[in-house]
């Protein structure tokens, strides 16, 4: 599939996105900060959200409103204000595009409701994100389908009868070019609560593109993702977490993103296909195995001995396999030492 001009399969290094997210701290600025330093060091595309808090949720502070969990990040903040701390104001997402296609990079953005998708595509978006805790939402996946743009969706939290329903609410709408991201829905998350062996078995079950949304900290879960055939790496992505933000101490900085670049692009290089035998690269190295040389000079009708035939490197004699079948059998003409072993020599 593509996005754009930019080929998305196992056959391409994996398509990087660093998602803005509520980085920006509310800033234009450095909204734009953060555009650039993403397309200087490796992305292939930037993602923003599209929402706002009242698109979100509803301004109450009762039980459900409110984050009780003593765990996350956000404990005890209010879920209208959280929201309205880290959305992107819309009228940002046309300049921050204009910045991102300055680099070259793909800009495009996770709608939460049928606004969000009427306003992107007034904006001609190239593709479509779809959160974690959206991905039941059937009625926006219609929606998003239905733009026939392609659709990257990541997976949190949902059970595999919950993504073929989204996935066949995808196909049936008209999405012809479709993602899974295997992703964990907690922020940070652990590597051992990730299961990134997944990712080939919902390529095979579902017959699309594969990828990870990543929110464990560094770059080792997404390059292990990319062996087994992860083909999108998606993680959030900072100026400096230092900095602050709602999102902030689970992103990476300019230069993590450069190792996700570079690691995960060795990765792919490295998974190659099934081989065996001698790479083209390796045809010299083949002079370095073990051979049968003659250690002693001998004379014709000589036998040959544990002394006189021994397995040495250089490889230019015969295998070491006949070692045991050679002893005890004669020269044929006079054989001065070092000479690798061939069948011509032997009577």
């Amino acid at each position: 599939m593509k996005i754009l001009d930019r080929e998305i399969g196992p056959g391409h290094r994996p398509y990087l996105i660093a998602e803005m997210s509520g980085n920006h701290n509310q800033s234009l600025d450095r909204a734009l900060e953060i555009v650039d330093a993403a397309a200087a060091h490796g992305a292939d595309a930037i993602k923003l959200q599209t929402y706002t808090a009242e698109t979100m949720t509803l301004n109450l502070r009762m039980p459900g409103f409110v984050i009780d969990d003593p765990k996350s990040l956000w404990a005890g903040r209010q879920l209208y204000e959280l929201y309205e701390e880290a959305h992107t104001p819309w009228e940002w997402h046309g300049p921050i595009m204009a910045r991102a296609t300055s680099h070259g990079m793909h800009c495009f953005s996770t709608p939460f409701d049928d606004s969000a998708v009427d306003f992107l595509e007034s904006l001609g978006v190239p593709a479509y994100k779809i959160a974690s805790f959206e991905n039941t939402d059937l009625p926006l996946i219609r929606r998003v389908a239905a733009t026939g743009k392609p659709m990257i969706i990541s997976t949190g939290m949902a059970t595999a009868g919950e993504i073929d329903e989204t996935v066949r609410a995808a196909r049936e709408a008209g999405c012809r070019d479709l993602v899974l991201l295997k992703c964990t829905s907690t922020y940070p998350a652990t590597p051992e609560n990730t299961h990134i062996a997944t990712i080939p078995h919902m390529r095979t079950l579902f017959g699309c593109e594969v990828g990870l949304s990543d929110h464990t900290m560094g770059c080792g879960v997404s390059v292990a993702a990319t062996a087994l055939g992860a083909t999108v790496i998606e993680k959030h992505f900072t100026l400096r977490r230092a900095d602050g933000g709602v999102d902030s101490a689970f992103s990476m900085e300019p230069h993590e993103l450069r190792q996700l670049r570079e690691e995960t692009e060795r990765a792919w290089q490295a998974v190659g296909q099934v081989h065996y035998g001698p790479t083209a690269a390796e045809m010299k190295s083949l002079a370095f195995r073990r051979s049968l040389y003659v250690a002693q000079d001998m004379k014709a009708g000589d036998a040959f001995t544990r002394q006189s035939l021994r397995i040495v490197r250089p490889g230019f004699g015969l295998p070491p396999k006949y070692y045991d079948t050679l002893l005890g059998k004669r020269v044929n003409r006079d054989v001065p030492a070092g000479t690798p072993l061939s069948w011509d020599l032997i009577t």
